[in-house]
């Protein structure tokens, strides 16, 4: 736990800190729904993917992060919130409830809230780190990967050792100052260096 963090922590809580909620497979939906009807403030991401069947195709919204429901704050109602059907634990680190940065919480709302395809995406530890400089992820930061001729801005949430990917213009992306993207150098357009 960063030391700012500790000093605003009341037991083990950090009031209006993202927790992540470990779900059995399947239920993700249904605690979401019994927990946001207990007042508590919840974030699951989806993504739509569309199914085939012999007869018939059909477009589901499946959870971006597989049996995770994110919680803001809530920890005073820790009861209410671990005798919720389907809920396994609170992820937590040392035996105290472990908090997710702010930052990769909006960096994947903003990725599901956007028009652009989002999609689960094997973690990743290290690769060509990028800022988007333009469009609706203006600001948002990940690792650069190619698929074939198309491009995915890859955001994770470290805690989880998950990922999502998002497709992005190759044009609209510059290397992040503060990471090492020497690597992906050869992917950016002309003209467009690498930091020193």
């Amino acid at each position: 736990m960063h030391l700012a963090e500790r000093d605003s922590v009341i037991g083990d809580v950090v009031p209006g800190a993202w927790y992540a909620l470990y779900t059995r497979h399947q239920h993700e939906k249904a605690v979401a729904h019994i927990l946001s009807n207990k007042g508590l403030e919840i974030f699951l991401p989806l993504y739509t993917v569309a199914h085939r069947w012999q007869d018939r195709t059909k477009q589901l919204s499946l959870p971006l992060f597989p049996c995770y429901v994110f919680l803001r704050g809530g920890l005073d109602r820790r009861l209410q919130v671990l005798t919720t059907p389907g809920l396994y634990s609170i992820v937590g680190c040392a035996g105290r409830p472990a908090v997710i940065p702010e930052v990769e919480i909006d960096a994947v709302r903003r990725v599901v809230e956007s028009y652009l395809r989002v999609e689960p995406h094997p973690f990743l530890r290290c690769g060509g780190w990028v800022r988007v400089k333009s469009g609706p992820l203006l600001g948002l930061e990940g690792i650069l990967v190619r698929k074939k001729n198309d491009f995915r801005l890859v955001l994770s949430v470290e805690l989880l050792g998950r990922s999502a990917a998002v497709e992005v213009d190759v044009w609209m992306v510059e290397p992040s100052p503060a990471r090492n993207t020497r690597a992906m150098s050869h992917w950016l357009p002309t003209g467009v260096p690498a930091p020193a």
